[in-house]
C-alpha cells in the first residue's frame, strides 16, 4: 500500500553562531553557501539591517540539511561575510504581520537554543501534502493546515519562483505552542521540485548524496506514547530493531531509541534533553574517503555497531552526524 509520506525532506540544526556552524560543516565536508537573512531599516531612510533568523542549506537531490540561527539586535557583525540580506518587501498594511511572523520564528529558535544547541527540526516529504493534512485531521492529530509560501528560486532553475507547501504538527501538551511538539518542529513538506533542486544541488567533498536517517531519543517510559504519535504522523507502523523502533520510509529511516540504549546505538552519546533529536544520517559515495577527510580536518570519528561512522555531538555543535556507505542498504 502506498503512503502519503515518502521520505525525509530536511532536518534543521539550530546553532548559536552561524559563522562557527558554517566552518564546522565545511570541516565535515559539506558545501554550504552563505546564509540568507531578512532585513529592514530601523528608521526611515536607513540601510536595511538583518533581523529575525538566518539560515542556509547543504543540498541533495531530494532533501537537505538546514542550519539556522536567531538574529537579534546588533547581531549583524556575527553573521558570516557574504550573508545575503533579503529586504522585506510587502504592502504597508501587510508589513507588520510579516515582521511579527519573522519575530515569532526568531523567538522559536531562541526557545530551541534554551533547550540545547543541536537538531530541532524534522520535516517529512510528501507527494500529496493535502492528503496528509486530511489524514492527520481524521486521526485526531492537530496541525496548522497547509501553508503556501513563495520564494526566489536558484538562478539556473526552470522558473524564477519556487512554491513551498507545508504543514506543522501541533503538540497535544497544554503548554505546547502551535507548530511545535516536545522534540521540536515536526511537519510535512511537499516534495522538492527536481528541476529547482537540481539547480541548487552541489557536489560535496565528503561525497554525501542524500539525507537517509534521523534519530529521536526518548525517555524509556515514554517510548510507547512517542511511537504511537509517529505511527499516526507517518501512517505506518514501526518495526523493532533491538531496543529501538524504526520507521521505514522511501530509502530512509526514522529511529526512536530509548535513553537507556542511546550509547549502544551511538557509542559515547548522551541526550541534552528528552525527547531530543540526537543525530542524522547521510549516505556517502565512499565511506573510507569520507572518514579520511574528516580525520584530516581534525574531527573525531567513531564507529557504530552497524558499521556506519559518526562525528559526535560534542564535536558537531550538539548533533551526531552519521555517515553511511552508499553500498549499505538505507532501510533494512
Amino acid at each position: 500500500m502506498g503512503h502519503d509520506i515518502a521520505r525525509l525532506h530536511h532536518v534543521g540544526h539550530i546553532v548559536e553562531d552561524m559563522t562557527q556552524a558554517i566552518s564546522l560543516y565545511e570541516q565535515l565536508g559539506f558545501v554550504v553557501p552563505p546564509p540568507s537573512c531578512p532585513a529592514m531599516p530601523r528608521r526611515e531612510g536607513a540601510e536595511p539591517e538583518p533581523f529575525g533568523a538566518a539560515n542556509t542549506h547543504a543540498d541533495f537531490a531530494n532533501s537537505f540539511l538546514e542550519i539556522a540561527t536567531r538574529v537579534e539586535t546588533c547581531d549583524a557583525e556575527r553573521l558570516p561575510a557574504g550573508t545575503h540580506l533579503v529586504p522585506l518587501e510587502a504592502p504597508a498594511e501587510a508589513l507588520p504581520v510579516l515582521v511579527e511572523r519573522i519575530g515569532e520564528a526568531s523567538a522559536n529558535l531562541g526557545r530551541c537554543l534554551d533547550r540545547f544547541q543541536g537538531l530541532h527540526i524534522l520535516m517529512f516529504s510528501s507527494p500529496a501534502v493535502d492528503e496528509v493534512a486530511a489524514r492527520l485531521s481524521a486521526v485526531g492529530v492537530q496541525h496548522g493546515g497547509v501553508t503556501t509560501v513563495r520564494r526566489a528560486a536558484p538562478r539556473d532553475a526552470k522558473f524564477p519562483v519556487e512554491t513551498v507547501r507545508y504543514l506543522e504538527i501541533d503538540g497535544d501538551e497544554p503548554s505546547a505552542r502551535p507548530g511545535s511538539v516536545a522534540e521540536g518542529r515536526v511537519g510535512v513538506v511537499a516534495d522538492l521540485d527536481p528541476d529547482t533542486q537540481g539547480a541548487r544541488r552541489l557536489d560535496h567533498p565528503n561525497g554525501a548524496i542524500e539525507l537517509v536517517g534521523a534519530i529521536l531519543c526518548v525517555a524509556d517510559l515514554d517510548m510507547p506514547a512517542v511511537q504511537q504519535r509517529y505511527e499516526a504522523y507517518l501512517g505506518r507502523s514501526a518495526r523493532q530493531e533491538g531496543a529501538a523502533q524504526v520507521f521505514d520510509l522511501d530509502g530512509a529511516t526514522l529511529t526512536l531509541v530509548p535513553d537507556s540504549d542511546l550509547a549502544t546505538l551511538l557509542p559515547g552519546e548522551r541526550p541534552r534533553a528528552l525527547p531530543a533529536l540526537v543525530g542524522y544520517t547521510v549516505v556517502v559515495r565512499d565511506l573510507a574517503v569520507t572518514c579520511n577527510l574528516l580525520r584530516r580536518n581534525g574531527l573525531p570519528v567513531r564507529e557504530m555497531p552497524s558499521g556506519d561512522m559518526f562525528v559526535s555531538a560534542d564535536a558537531a555543535l550538539g548533533t551526531a552526524v552519521v555517515f553511511r556507505s552508499a553500498t549499505r542498504p538505507t532501510a533494512d
